[in-house]
């Protein structure tokens, strides 16, 4: 038994072929707004630059959408978020391999510096970025100009420094001359430098032998020197001890010397008598001239004779 729909006899006979251009007509609208997309996203921390090529107009709008005109407006976005460009030795970050700076010296020795900068630009300058750089993208601008401006700025502060001044004692030094120079050219393009951080230092073997022998010599005579000053520090100390010794005998001595002669000039002189009489034994002096010893024999006048 055969089944047959009903028909709608009321359609026009070019129902049909109206209906499936139709449906090619929107297939094709949606592949066109895909293909050329009208507008574009600026992601979260960019700021996008929409540039009229008819009129040459530019104007700057934030994170978003951001809508153009096929063939007629271009958007570019550039970061107004802290981005970090890295040039390390490392082949776990930044460029793969080998990619710190070569930095040469005073001496014209040559060592190899990681080195990262942080820096930005903001929606009121991406303008003048998408000007200075003819609307490319951020990436080729960092492979580019960052690249190229980071390397002179490092190398041109270095050269005027010796090797140990760089690795040991003017390295904060050498951080503020390559921030003072490369902040100059980034702002002149649009960009604003946050930070410049020096990393490792990597010295050739043959440099790195020669500075550890040094670093030893040093030690060496540091250590040397502290003995030294050791030895004058305790022989300094015997000194001041034998001195106050000695001065504190010599101050015994004056006081038992000045107490002696205040004694001697306390004794009166009949206790001198008196200690002469103690010791005599009561014989007269065969000759006397005169004078008897020690005591006066004279008797008193009885009755006032």
């Amino acid at each position: 038994m055969e089944i047959r729909l009903p028909q709608n006899r009321n359609l026009p006979p070019w129902a049909p072929w109206l209906g499936s251009r139709f449906v090619i007509l929107l297939i094709t609208l949606i592949l066109l707004f895909i293909f050329f997309r009208p507008f574009s996203i600026i992601s979260p921390g960019n700021a996008g630059v929409i540039f009229n090529m008819w009129t040459g107009s530019l104007r700057t709008v934030g994170q978003g959408m951001a809508f153009r005109i096929p063939f007629i407006t271009q958007v570019q976005s550039y970061p107004t978020s802290l981005r970090t460009y890295t040039l390390v030795m490392r082949a776990s970050e930044g460029t793969p391999g080998d990619d710190s700076l070569d930095l040469p010296t005073r001496e014209g020795q040559h060592i190899k510096q990681d080195l990262s900068v942080t820096y930005n630009t903001s929606e009121d300058k991406a303008a003048q970025v998408f000007k200075a750089f003819r609307g490319v993208d951020m990436d080729e601008i960092e492979s580019t100009f960052v690249r190229r401006t980071v390397i002179t700025a490092a190398q041109n502060a270095a050269g005027a420094m010796s090797l140990s001044e760089i690795i040991s004692s003017k390295r904060g030094e050498l951080e503020g001359s390559i921030n003072k120079e490369l902040s100059r050219e980034l702002e002149v393009r649009g960009f604003t430098l946050d930070k410049v951080n020096l990393g490792a230092s990597h010295l050739p073997p043959a440099i790195e032998a020669q500075m550890q022998q040094k670093m030893g010599a040093q030690q060496q005579a540091q250590q040397a020197e502290y003995e030294l000053q050791k030895q004058e520090t305790l022989a300094k100390a015997a000194v001041a001890k034998a001195t106050g010794e000695a001065q504190s005998v010599l101050v015994k001595a004056k006081a038992e010397s000045e107490a002696n002669r205040l004694l001697q000039q306390s004794m009166s002189a009949t206790l001198v008598q008196y200690r002469s009489v103690e010791k005599w034994n009561g014989v007269l002096p065969e000759v006397t001239g005169g004078v008897v010893p020690f005591i006066d024999v004279k008797p008193k006048a009885k009755g006032g004779e």
